[in-house]
């Protein structure tokens, strides 16, 4: 009897599913999509409304070969890609790819045996809303990718490329580092003081006002002044307030949610939290247990969660916490306009496969992983905590000072999740009207900090909060502009390159629109709708083509010649004598001989540090490695093969070489 295929994307995913299916059943992987547009050309039909060439990428022909193989022999095709608009596009294409047969589409959530099976027995048909959705994105990615990066080429220099999302996520990193290097630091001043009350308790209050307003001290010489007067008042306390509040729990995870906690708690970059997350949706092995997915579906913006799931976890609670921690009542969280409803948000698939019980079968950063969406699940169906905190107010002639302080009563949630401290010292027995007792003043002198550089975790946010991407692009757009040389990161801070400076600027001055948060955002919107069965795709290309292509005109006309204005310079070739040619790289400035293509000589630019290496009289030149990191190597190479992972570190080298220079000249004068 024949059987019936099942295609799935990974391996992985089809191993788990095959422990599930009967017999009947055999489950074959398509290691991702299996049809694209062509990489050598533009691939896409604009006179005939925008209509795609789709060809089958070269090193899957291997792949679809076998798959038709084993489809002319099947009884029947389902289709079990992912639950998005890229799983959903897959399973079209592999429709079309495949044809003949009668197929299904089965689509889940989570990868588990009862999940899989119910999706089996009342399989659907592909939604060509989502696939619709899919294409327009991708065209519109072909769109601006294949028109600009020419442009790029001729005026900035070669290798370089531009993304519509990614180059608005670039703009907000340019942007933050425009402020940052803007920012003027601004002095000011505070002032603690220290009370003692009548049973010699002591405790530190901060002065809040000046005349009933808020109390701005410039500079030294002013606080100076307050404090000479500060010590001639009587301390008095004016008020005392009590208060209890609430602090809810948090939301169950999303995609960008998780993502950000995991770069905030474990220093996972996006790519790598989205990696591990795959695996532990896909499925682990475990031991005597069935290899199983732990996780539902981790590419969603939603956080709603099925009536299942919040009953087993209301039970969970109430069981291992106590009825003290669970609400009358399930929580709910509204999700973002937009997103996919149908979704649920990340959570656990199964309550009783507890973290601890199966680490054996994880790794280590598996673990860590699962136990945060695990943590956090729960915790978003926990009671709130309560926080008592206490404020007094003690006046001082015209000065009033605040101490504050704060006192956790009831855990809740933050028992699994915990949430930033808020807990303060305790203040002693006060009443209204008592004196107190100065015992010391204390000044403070302080600056005023520029926005800090973001990290991928806070890009994230960024992009959510404006609306720009959607769950599966976060980290892809993060990637692509590290890969291409535009951003880098250091110490988990991103930061812009040269190039990225330069595209940036060039492209917000010629495609104003394509740059622009608010129509990016607006654009996203309108993929919305085309999935949703509310826009028609071509028509949301078409309102898009015409402008750009004006824009993309004008370009050539009015953009400078990045390239032109740096090509002078007075320098030699060591290798033939010709004039060296300054160049923009995607890695930025370098010089090449102008006696290219006979003479290929090329050289980094200085860094304007000399090299600490001990009796070396080189620069050291910026450079990258083969995985795509900035590190800095000295021009002596391979003479000298020092290398430093920044500035900052070869910087503190030298320092520390003069230190000991200035040590040991101090010694020898000593000496003498």
């Amino acid at each position: 009897m024949a059987k019936s295929l099942v295609i799935v994307e990974s391996p992985a995913k089809a191993k788990t599913i095959n422990k599930f299916l009967g017999s009947q059943y055999t489950v074959k992987a398509s290691l991702g999509h299996v049809i694209d547009l062509p990489k050598g050309r533009f691939g896409v039909d604009i006179e005939k409304d925008f209509t795609p060439e789709y060809i089958i990428i070269t090193k899957q022909r291997k792949v679809v070969k076998e798959l038709k193989k084993e489809a002319a022999e099947a009884s029947g095709i389902y289709l079990a890609p992912d639950p998005d608009r890229e799983g959903e596009a897959l399973s079209w294409h592999l429709s079309r790819v495949l044809g003949g047969k009668k197929i299904y589409r089965v689509v889940f959530n989570e990868i588990t045996r009862k999940t899989v099976q119910e999706a089996f027995e009342n399989p659907g048909k592909i939604d060509l809303n989502k696939v619709n959705a899919q294409q327009a994105r991708r065209i519109l990615e072909r769109i601006v990718g294949y028109k600009l990066s020419p442009l790029l080429w001729r005026k900035v220099g070669g290798g370089l490329s531009a993304g519509r999302v990614q180059s608005v996520a670039l703009r907000l990193i340019c942007e933050r580092e425009r402020e940052i290097k803007a920012f003027v630091p601004e002095e000011y001043w505070s002032i603690e003081a220290k009370l003692q009350t009548s049973s010699e308790s002591s405790f530190l209050a901060k002065l809040e006002k000046i005349e009933d307003k808020k109390a701005k001290l410039k500079d030294e010489k002013e606080t100076k002044t307050v404090i000479s007067q500060l010590k001639k008042e009587d301390y008095v306390v004016k008020s005392i307030k009590e208060r209890k509040k609430k602090r809810n729990a948090p939301p169950p995870f999303t995609t960008s949610f998780m993502q950000q906690a995991s770069v905030n708690r474990f220093h996972f970059s996006a790519r790598k939290t989205m990696r591990i997350a795959q695996d532990l949706y896909e499925g682990i092995d475990l031991g005597k247990e069935e290899r199983v997915g732990l996780i539902t579906y981790m590419r969603t913006d939603s956080v709603r969660i099925s009536e299942e799931a919040l009953a087993g976890a209301r039970k969970y609670i109430e069981k291992k916490f106590g009825k003290d921690f669970l609400p009358p009542r399930a929580n709910r969280y509204k999700s973002r306009k937009g997103a996919q409803g149908a979704h649920e948000a990340i959570r656990p698939t199964s309550l009783k496969r507890e973290p601890d019980k199966i680490k054996e079968f994880l790794s280590e950063e598996q673990y860590k992983l699962y136990l945060l969406i695990w943590r956090r699940f729960l915790a978003s169906q926990m009671n709130p905590a309560i926080i008592s905190t206490n404020s007094v107010d003690i006046s001082a002639g015209k000065y009033l000072f605040r101490a504050t302080s704060s006192l956790v009563l009831f855990t809740g949630f933050t028992v699994l999740y915990p949430a930033p401290e808020e807990k303060e010292p305790p203040l002693p027995k006060l009443s209204s009207g008592e004196k107190l007792n100065l015992r010391e003043l204390i000044p403070g002198q302080h600056f005023t900090e520029p926005p800090p550089p973001y990290t991928e975790g806070s890009l994230i946010r960024a992009l959510e909060e404006n609306g720009i991407g959607r769950p599966s692009t976060y980290a892809p757009v993060i990637e692509t502009i590290q890969i291409r040389g535009y951003v880098r990161k250091e110490k988990g801070k991103l930061y812009p390159s040269e190039i990225g400076m330069i595209i940036t600027d060039l492209l917000v001055k010629h495609f104003p629109q394509i740059l622009d948060v608010e129509f990016t955002a607006g654009m996203e919107n309108r993929l919305d709708e085309i999935e949703r069965g509310e826009e028609d795709w071509i028509k949301v290309l078409k309102e898009f083509y015409e402008p750009f292509m004006k824009d993309l005109e004008r370009a050539y006309e009015q953009m400078k010649h990045v390239k032109k204005e740096l090509e002078a310079t007075s320098e030699v070739c060591e290798k033939c004598g010709k004039k060296m040619l300054m160049k923009m790289g995607r890695n930025g400035r370098f010089l090449a001989c102008s006696g290219f293509p006979d003479c290929r000589n090329t050289k980094s630019l200085s860094s304007g540090m000399k090299c600490p290496q001990e009796g070396c009289g080189g620069e050291l030149m910026k450079r990258k490695s083969k995985k795509g990191r900035i590190f800095y190597g000295c021009s002596s190479y391979p003479e000298c093969k020092f290398t430093a992972r920044s500035l900052g570190q070869a910087s503190a080298l030298l320092r520390r070489q003069a230190d000991e220079k200035d040590e040991k000249d101090e010694k020898d004068e000593k000496e003498e």
